[in-house]
């Protein structure tokens, strides 16, 4: 018997990912339901081959569901996810509301999937930033193998992770520029064509930014508190896809061939490493993949114990929609699922 299945946010870009992977994956669904704000009704989405009318959250009986995947805005998920939660689904968030809940737990499944086991505090589990989930993929083979002390990570963060309105104004100031000029700024800071932008998110009394704060945060909560680590979160004119350098020194020795067998073996990763022009990952080519891709392995010269990688995921699937489906299908595995009654 499958599950009842809500998509809540359906009609945004990774809540209609969702939809796309649930039906990807065979999700065991008996019956779906996109659920949206009053401004949304009716508005349609697809799932499969079947056209979906989005309904109204506060309309709609959470009791009659088994599993709420949430993609909403931060705000609205503190407020609605407690609620459903309380009503009996399990609620699976992709929102930064409950991260750092210490009685929510903060899942990627190919790194903590035993936190899942007290899901049941809140009926609430969080999903991770986009870039932290493809960091700590490829940091948890390389941890568990030589323990990391310490590192260093720079992201290229595309423009879907600023939703929809970050695509159409790359898209807009990117046809313009050689017309008219490019349109002024609106979801961004400062031009996104053609540039870069070092801040994502806002800035922190310590100078970092919240997006800065977030993955290491969610690393210590994850893999482990003791890692040192810091960051610089920087937007970049791609669509999809985040890329990310990370230096990595660890307590014990690791070099890069023992990383590339460790890292070709480990769940969730694929290794495009040949040192040739074209022998590693980007983004454009990450886009629509499962996978987080690990390219640029080699040793830093300048530690004892030292590794560069490059890191790149579709931060729309792993990054969002798709590690959200797979703490799902972790639920469902583990018998974690309390299904209703089919009516």
């Amino acid at each position: 018997m499958g599950y009842r299945v809500a998509v809540v946010g359906a009609t945004g870009n990774v809540g209609r990912e969702m939809l796309n992977i649930l039906e990807e994956v065979k999700f065991p669904v008996d019956k779906i339901h996109a659920i949206a704000s009053r401004n949304s009704i009716g508005v349609e989405v697809e799932f499969g081959d079947r056209i979906l009318k989005c309904q109204d959250i506060a309309q709609f009986d959470f009791s009659t569901v088994d599993v709420v995947l949430m993609s909403v805005s931060g705000a609205f998920a503190k407020e609605w996810a407690p609620r459903i939660g309380a009503a009996g689904p399990i609620v699976i968030d992709n929102s930064s509301a409950f991260r750092m809940d210490p009685d929510v737990p903060l899942i990627v499944p190919e790194v903590n999937p035993d936190d899942c086991e007290w899901a049941d505090r809140k009926n609430i589990i969080a999903n991770p930033n986009c870039s932290t989930i493809q960091l700590v993929v490829a940091l948890k083979p390389l941890h568990d193998a030589a323990r990391i002390k310490r590192v260093v990570v720079s992201t290229y963060q595309s423009v879907s992770g600023a939703g929809k309105e970050g695509m159409d104004e790359l898209f807009d100031q990117t046809k313009n520029v050689f017309v008219l000029g490019a349109t002024p700024p609106k979801k961004f800071p400062k031009q996104i064509a053609f540039n870069v932008i070092p801040f994502i998110g806002e800035f922190q009394d310590d100078g970092y930014t919240d997006e800065e704060h977030k993955m290491w945060n969610e690393t210590h909560k994850m893999l482990d508190p003791d890692i040192a680590l810091t960051v610089t979160c920087v937007r970049v004119p791609v669509m999809v896809g985040h890329s990310e350098a990370v230096n990595i020194e660890f307590h014990e020795h690791l070099d890069e061939d023992e990383a590339r067998d460790i890292l070709r073996e480990a769940p969730g990763v694929i290794v495009i490493d040949k040192r040739d022009p074209t022998g590693y990952m980007t983004p454009k080519e990450a886009q629509g993949d499962f996978s987080v891709f690990v390219s640029r392995i080699r040793n830093d010269p300048t530690l004892e114990h030292g590794l560069n990688i490059w890191v790149v995921s579709d931060n729309l699937r792993k990054g969002a929609a798709l590690n959200a489906v797979q703490i799902a299908e972790l639920l469902h595995q583990r018998g974690l699922i309390r299904q209703k009654a089919l009516a």
